[in-house]
């Protein structure tokens, strides 16, 4: 009967767990429809941006004209990880810790390496390990373009100041809700745009003035990339949760089954005991 007891004392277990694991999968479902449509709505706009602002970048060609073209080496950079507040959403957050950490101590060993976090778990994964980080985890309290701006325009100012040389964004770019792809994707300097055909050039007209152009369209593109960014994070955290927490659901529903299944079979074999020893005593009482 011990045997039996224990049991049920997992297959409870299980039965709590797996109502946990369903009802965050479906929170997670719930949020991920609002991400999503937040990202389908911006990434035409963002990319189209960026384009544009491959192209001006091109055509503004002196450090005055924009400073934020400007290739300094790799002496000092600058590593954005962002990541999410919480866990249990599979490899999501492992993925990006891991490749900052190569980052760290493989791709740019011989530079100044400074780190800004955006997501508690990143935040602690490398505290731990001694690394200093400013962190921003109240973004994902209020993840909108005016709490996001800010941050991305101290990172840009610090760049002109020339404190930082390069600046990368380390993320999560979401596909759907089962696919992640894990982005190094250089934030600062901007990148021209490559020419497809040779020869061809985009000629531009200014309006207004160009020193307007670097005030205001080139700083606001910027602002609207790392924005993007932090939403392509925020719908891929709720897909691989959502995911996550579909296959743990499943997992314990099959663990559910084996377990009734040992239950059923210790419970016959518990009767089937009884009735030999009923048998045996039947027996023995005839003798």
């Amino acid at each position: 009967m011990a045997n039996l007891k224990a049991i049920r004392t997992r297959m409870s277990s299980v039965r709590t767990t797996r109502q946990v694991t369903s009802a965050m999968k479906m929170v997670s479902a719930a949020k991920l429809r609002r991400a999503q449509e937040a990202i389908i709505r911006i990434r035409p706009y963002a990319n189209k941006l960026y384009d544009i602002l491959g192209n001006l970048s091109d055509s503004l060609t002196s450090i005055e004209d924009n400073p934020y073209s400007i290739d300094r080496g790799n002496t000092n950079i600058l590593i954005v990880s962002i990541n999410s507040n919480r866990g249990l959403c599979g490899a999501f957050n492992s993925n990006v810790n891991r490749r900052v950490f190569q980052m760290i101590n493989e791709d740019f060993r011989e530079s100044n390496l400074q780190l800004v976090t955006i997501g508690k778990n990143t935040y602690d994964f490398f505290r731990r390990r001694g690394f200093e980080s400013n962190n921003n985890n109240h973004l994902y309290d209020h993840l909108d373009f005016e709490h996001v701006s800010p941050v991305a325009d101290k990172i840009m100012n610090e760049f002109v100041q020339g404190k930082y040389d390069k600046v990368y964004l380390v993320y999560n770019e979401f596909k759907n809700a089962v696919t992640q792809y894990l982005m190094v994707e250089q934030f600062l300097p901007v990148v021209p745009k490559p020419i497809e055909k040779k020869g061809t050039t985009v000629d531009y007209i200014f309006e207004p003035s160009k020193e307007e152009i670097v005030k205001d369209l080139i700083p606001k593109s910027l602002k609207i990339q790392f924005y993007k960014a932090l939403l392509d994070s925020n719908a891929a955290e709720h897909g691989a949760r959502m995911t996550a927490m579909h296959k743990a659901t499943d997992n314990a529903t099959d663990l559910l089954r084996n377990l009734n299944l040992q239950y059923n079979k210790a419970r016959q074999s518990t009767i089937t005991n009884e009735i030999l020893e009923i048998v045996s005593g039947a027996e023995a009482l005839k003798g």
